[in-house]
């Protein structure tokens, strides 16, 4: 062979070949916008799952901000969303009189979720571990008890009937159909944002801390406000889905709001895939769709549940989903083969 051929074969080889569109890939996509748009056309008591499926999304995508790229293990996370269905309630019902419009209650529950983030985040910046995981339960459990015996504020256990109904920009938003698409666009929000958020540097400060806190501290990462943007970011989420949960709802009391919602929303992100996008959105269904399935089987429901999930942690402890499958990833797999 000569030496212009060996050059022209060198050449060749460094070319990468020419990607190609994947035809089944694009069957699936096509398959899973088809499924979205035809769930509108189901009977309330579907839709009605559909919503709590994508409530569980929000609250998962939530969590996963602490839970899965910084580290920390948070059992009280349910506490932000009973502070942004509360701000809903007391701003926005016949409770007090007060009607203000939702997206100014909005703002309003972002910023309480927010600084009960940092309130909840400093005392436990130096806590890992069991240690963690116990003083944020405790936190939990605190925001329920509070709002349970505070009768004046919250009306107690009785809770808060009269909720006003949504009203967006002159549309208002009261039948399960039309919270679908208001989740379904929240949802899809909030997942940009926190993958914008973890492919950005303060998403790797967010990982380093993860895999070694000492090691991060050395080479320059203020600790203190990486944790605490994380918490505040995480609570802002979890307020605001709160909100529109008391829109939905209509009604809310500390019922809706105990340690099991927490416990819930953890095995959403550890289900799916920790520190993945992907995976929590598989872990959502998975769990609130699930037991749906097995309400034939009422007196064996929760064992027959309670197996699968075990099954499920057992052959796949990582998650369903791998931490590597990015959204951004499985669009591209899907796309080009």
């Amino acid at each position: 062979m000569s030496a212009r051929e060996t050059i022209l074969d060198r050449d060749t080889a460094s070319v990468p070949a020419k990607r190609r569109l994947n035809p089944l890939g694009l069957l699936c996509i096509g398959a899973a916008l088809a499924l979205l748009a035809y769930v509108p056309t189901l009977p309330n008591y579907y839709l009605r799952i559909a919503d709590l499926v994508l409530i569980y999304i929000i609250l998962g995508m939530g969590l996963n901000i602490v839970i899965g790229y910084v580290g920390l293990l948070d059992l009280g996370f349910v506490a932000f969303y009973a502070v942004g269905a509360y701000c809903y309630a007391l701003l926005s019902s016949n409770y007090f009189d007060i009607h203000l419009p939702f997206l100014a209650v909005l703002v309003v529950a972002a910023f309480a979720g927010g600084i009960t983030g940092i309130l909840l985040g400093i005392p436990v910046l130096r806590l890992r571990g069991d240690y963690l995981a116990i003083v944020t339960l405790g936190f939990g459990e605190i925001i329920r008890i509070l709002i349970n015996n505070v009768d004046w504020l919250t009306n107690g256990p009785r809770g808060i009937t009269g909720i006003d109904r949504l009203s967006l920009f002159g549309y208002q938003v009261s039948t399960p159909m039309q919270f679908y698409f208001l989740l379904l666009a929240l949802a899809v929000v909030t997942g940009v944002l926190v993958y914008r958020l973890e492919r950005s540097i303060l998403g790797k400060a967010w990982f380093a801390l993860r895999e070694d806190q000492d090691a991060a501290v050395g080479v320059g990462i203020d600790k203190t406000r990486v944790k605490l943007i994380a918490f505040a970011t995480s609570a802002v989420i979890g307020s605001t889905c709160g909100v529109i949960f008391a829109a939905f709802q209509r009604f809310v009391s500390p019922e809706s709001f105990t340690l099991n919602e927490s416990i819930l929303v953890v095995l959403v992100i550890v289900i799916g895939g920790i520190g993945n996008i992907v995976g929590i959105v598989v872990g959502a269904v998975v769990l609130v769709v699930m037991p749906e399935l097995l309400r034939e089987y009422a007196e064996y429901r929760m064992l027959l549940f309670g197996l699968l999930l075990v099954g499920v942690i057992v052959m796949r402890p990582r998650g369903i989903v791998p931490q590597s499958l990015t959204p951004v990833r499985l669009i591209s797999k899907l796309v080009w083969k």
